[in-house]
């Protein structure tokens, strides 16, 4: 790939306190915002006259955070297409280990104490039991391994957003966590990797998700939000997992003048699809 390096092994990487976005694969233009707004902060460093930090992304499926093993199988494995997205969206370097260089054999990696948002809110911490220690295992682990000094995650798995902020902050480690907007298509709905196993028929249900946050939106209380939800998503057919309006920082009950997210989880026949937004929408 010219100017764009595919390394398998850490020491590969070089270039420590570079912007990384870690990703699972199966890369969309939700991932490749998140690679944009990387190089742009990398190239807004250099028009300033500081030194340049490499955009290295990650490629890599973490076993150890999906709950169910069907779902880890049934990842989709895009190697191939993956590399034209990071390139094309300006990253440096994309690292694409196997489990070994991420686990090695006999290697204890320990998962961090997890942050207040990862067990308490009754969201997807209450679903997927053990998928927060596996995702704060494996990122802290992969900021080991690159050592950068910034990092972007995207803004749709929020809750997700928010444990990584907090751990980062536990850990004192010295690295910046980037949030990157949510990218939708054109009928609303959030990109995902999993929308690709949605036939026809469940591909013109979904936008229902959008369509119950932002009317959730003009509501005027969380409860009167919820239950618009809850209408929406029950009337398109989807199975509500949760649909709720929380502070955005702790993911509890809403604060009076702090900031507050509306969430939603579903499924649509066998694929979750999740999804938030800004509650109020005009705030």
């Amino acid at each position: 790939m010219s100017g764009c390096r595919l390394v398998r092994t850490a020491k590969e990487i070089g270039n420590p306190r570079g912007i990384f976005v870690p990703t699972m694969g199966a890369l969309h233009e939700g991932h490749a915002s998140l690679i944009r707004r990387a190089a742009a902060l990398r190239d807004a460093d250099v028009a300033a006259g500081e030194p340049r930090r490499a955009v290295i992304v990650s490629v890599f499926v973490n076993r150890t955070q999906f709950n169910d093993p069907a779902d880890f199988n049934r990842y989709p494995k895009t190697l191939e297409s993956d590399l034209l997205i990071c390139q094309s969206a300006g990253a440096d370097c994309v690292y694409a280990p196997d489990q070994d260089d991420v686990y090695p054999p006999g290697l204890l990696v320990p998962v961090p104490p997890l942050p207040a948002a990862a067990a308490g809110p009754g969201l997807e911490d209450a679903l997927r039991p053990g998928h927060f220690a596996g995702v704060c295992q494996v990122v802290n682990r992969l900021f080991v391994l690159v050592k950068p000094s910034a990092a972007v995650f995207g803004e749709k798995d929020w809750q997700q957003l928010t444990v990584l902020e907090a751990m980062t902050l536990q850990q004192r480690l010295p690295i910046e966590i980037i949030p990157g907007h949510t990218i939708r298509e054109p009928d609303g709905l959030a990109m995902s990797s999993r929308n690709r196993f949605l036939s026809p028929a469940e591909r013109a249900t979904a936008p229902a998700v959008f369509q119950a946050l932002a009317g959730a939106g003009t509501e005027s209380t969380p409860a009167a939000a919820e239950a618009h939800m809850q209408r929406v998503l029950t009337a398109a057919g989807l199975q509500v997992q949760y649909a709720a309006v929380r502070d955005a920082q702790s993911l509890l009950a809403v604060q009076p003048g702090q900031p507050a997210r509306a969430l939603i989880a579903c499924k649509l026949g066998s694929i979750r699809l999740i999804d938030n937004a800004r509650w109020p929408l005009m705030t």
